[in-house]
């Protein structure tokens, strides 16, 4: 009797011990990947979109279609947003974190989405409009009284979302919120069980309604930023939006703008139109871009 075999695209919503889930539009499907991607080194990525070889009712990774982006912790690909979540109680966010995450976020072409958590604790004020200011969406939350969780849901509609965010600013808190019907673990439990060097690491996307899909990994609450591709020096003036009105006022075109003359970056901070923290944040990333050698740069 002849083997029947079919084509199918779909999207990769699980990997988990060598096995990709990949769901076709009809159901999902456990798949193994072809060997040649052992060998090339670029395995499947939750997220991607793949051609699946259906042979006697088992699937089979084929190929990957083309990314828009990818990360490595978490192992995810395609992501349309990262949801950056914040706090101005405990534990109070240092800006610079938000900064260096919208930065990573722009850089591979994902919209940052700032979530200012915990406002029954603390005016978010101070946070969330800095972010406003700088061009970016922000939604001011509370995982405890349902605050602004109407509005997040609308801002992330239709969306593959990543979360991110120092620990204990209530990411589990808010996905229980957004999904009440997702079983996640607080991020104290969660982190001892996913810390150990032996247990399963897993990323999955969550179905959360509204069209949207929450990549998460348990055990795992945030981008492992030192495991981001640098950023060259010369790319990180355009990675701040509040910078970019700005960028073509410099004397010199190859103007850093840290302390040169007539640097309109510097002219914009003086008057007031781009906040003093953004431009502390941007200095360090400069700094810490400087020690980057050519041949470590994304290409």
């Amino acid at each position: 009797m002849g083997s029947s075999m079919d084509e199918l695209t779909g999207l990769i919503v699980k990997a988990l011990s060598g096995f990709y889930y990949v769901d076709t539009g009809s159901g999902v499907l456990e798949c193994r990947a072809r060997g040649k991607f052992r060998k090339t080194g670029d395995s499947p990525l939750v997220g991607d979109r793949v051609r699946v070889r259906l042979e006697q009712g088992k699937g089979t990774v084929q190929s990957i279609l083309p990314r828009r982006n990818r990360f490595l912790r978490p192992a995810v690909a395609n992501i349309d947003a990262l949801l950056i979540l914040a706090s101005r109680s405990i534990p109070v966010t240092e800006p610079f974190l938000i900064d260096r995450m919208t930065v990573i976020a722009l850089a591979q072409g994902v919209e940052p989405i700032i979530c200012v958590n915990k406002t029954d604790l603390e005016d978010p004020a101070p946070l969330s409009e800095l972010y406003r200011a700088a061009g970016f969406p922000v939604v001011c939350t509370s995982a405890e009284t349902g605050e602004g969780i109407e509005e997040l849901r609308r801002l992330i509609a239709g969306k593959t979302v990543a979360f991110t965010g120092n620990s204990g600013v209530g990411k589990s808190a808010i996905l229980r919120r957004l999904c009440p019907a997702l079983k996640v673990e607080t991020g104290e439990v969660s982190q001892k069980l996913g810390r150990g060097r032996h247990t399963t690491r897993h990323v999955e996307l969550f179905p959360i309604g509204e069209g949207c899909r929450v990549a998460d990994t348990p055990g795992f609450s945030s981008f492992e930023l030192e495991l981001m591709e640098p950023i060259p020096k010369e790319e990180l003036a355009e990675l701040f939006p509040d910078f970019r009105p700005h960028l073509g006022r410099c004397r010199f075109p190859d103007c850093a703008h840290r302390r040169e003359p007539d640097c309109g970056v510097l002219t914009a901070l003086a008057a007031g139109e781009i906040k003093p923290s953004r431009h502390q944040s941007y200095l360090k990333l400069y700094e810490a871009a400087e020690q980057i050698k050519p041949w470590e740069t994304r290409t």
